[in-house]
């Protein structure tokens, strides 16, 4: 069991398989990914019994998803729900129509937010979600 799991969160199940496609990549792809990025997500994710996990995706220096505010400040900061996530991870809802109708709220540099998009789907394929 992955020490990014949190029980009663998809988006773990989620987070697990993107940390393991990271994980997977070239020393070629992961300085690609990282150069593309370049900053760190932090997101707070609500479930459905209110209970809130935070994770953060760094594609700033590691390429990897950790669990838990990073020691590094945040490029930006996404709080959304668990099912928001989980669209968003399998392509089911843009981010930017996330944002519009108020089930993603950002902190930070919101343009970098976009970004999260990209990783989400460049890594699907690969995660197999």
């Amino acid at each position: 069991m992955s020490d990014l799991k949190v029980e009663g969160f998809k988006a773990s199940d989620i987070l697990v398989a993107l940390n393991d496609v990271f994980a997977a990549y070239s020393d070629e792809e992961k300085k690609a990914q990282l150069k593309k990025t370049n900053g760190i997500f932090e997101l707070h994710v609500k479930n459905d019994a209110g209970a809130e996990a935070t994770w953060t995706i760094d594609l700033k220096t590691l390429g990897a998803v950790h669990k838990g505010a990073g020691t590094a400040k945040p490029n930006v900061t996404i709080m959304l729900s668990d099912e928001t996530f989980e669209q968003l991870a399998l392509g089911k809802l843009d981010g930017q129509k996330a944002f519009m109708t108020g089930k993603l709220k950002t902190k930070g540099n919101i343009m970098f937010a976009t970004k999260l998009d990209g990783v989400l789907k460049a890594s699907r394929a690969k995660a197999k979600l």
